[in-house]
């Protein structure tokens, strides 16, 4: 049995309106799983974010592997709220409480006639050819371990016409300077890496 208590602290991201919770132990078992909530409504397998949503501030919810990314509203500082969150959330989990009974489900087209149900998760978009393998192998090995480390996800979602089109999730959704890491950063390398291929990155709403 785990004797270990649960503590956590706190790491500024690139985004003024979002906060980095961390915990010392696994939040969600499933590997390289994650859960994004914008509203109580979708909260229903997330006893733990349907709880921080009974808090006036919070905007979103991000939570992966071993943190949760807080998105707060513009009225209040973090100056204001970040230790009564800390202190709830370590309270939260030393109680033993529940923190996801189930990942977030969407619908996803299979054809005209046929949808299927699938979990979403932090997975790429599978490829469809050695290019778009290609812009995930970069992805996973130069881009998404920072992206991680800012309290954020990016996962690959198409390529047309030379355009890559990602998703950005936790601390990179809204960001101020996602346009610039975006643009600067991933941009930049998937051109310089794939010439041929890459002539522009943009990021699909979530």
């Amino acid at each position: 049995m785990d004797t270990i208590p649960y503590t956590i602290y706190i790491e500024a991201t690139p985004n003024p309106a979002s906060m980095k919770f961390v915990a010392n132990k696994i939040l969600i078992n499933e590997k390289g799983a994650s859960a994004e909530y914008k509203s109580p409504i979708e909260t229903q397998t997330a006893p733990i974010a349907g709880k921080l949503f009974q808090f006036p501030f919070i905007k979103t919810v991000f939570v992966s592997a071993n943190y949760i990314t807080i998105t707060k509203i513009d009225a209040v500082s973090w100056d204001d709220i970040t230790v009564e969150l800390r202190v709830f959330l370590t309270d939260y989990l030393n109680k033993g409480n529940l923190i996801i009974t189930a990942l977030p489900q969407q619908e996803v087209a299979i054809d005209n006639t046929f949808t299927e149900t699938k979990t979403v998760s932090t997975q790429h978009v599978a490829p469809k050819d050695e290019v778009e393998a290609k812009i995930i192998e970069v992805l996973d090995q130069y881009i998404r371990p920072a992206v991680e480390n800012d309290g954020g996800l990016i996962t690959f979602k198409d390529l047309k016409d030379g355009v890559v089109t990602v998703q950005m999730r936790g601390a990179c959704s809204g960001c101020p300077s996602s346009t610039m890491t975006l643009k600067a950063g991933i941009e930049a390398l998937l051109k310089r890496l794939l010439p041929d291929a890459v002539k522009e990155v943009v990021s699909e709403a979530m």
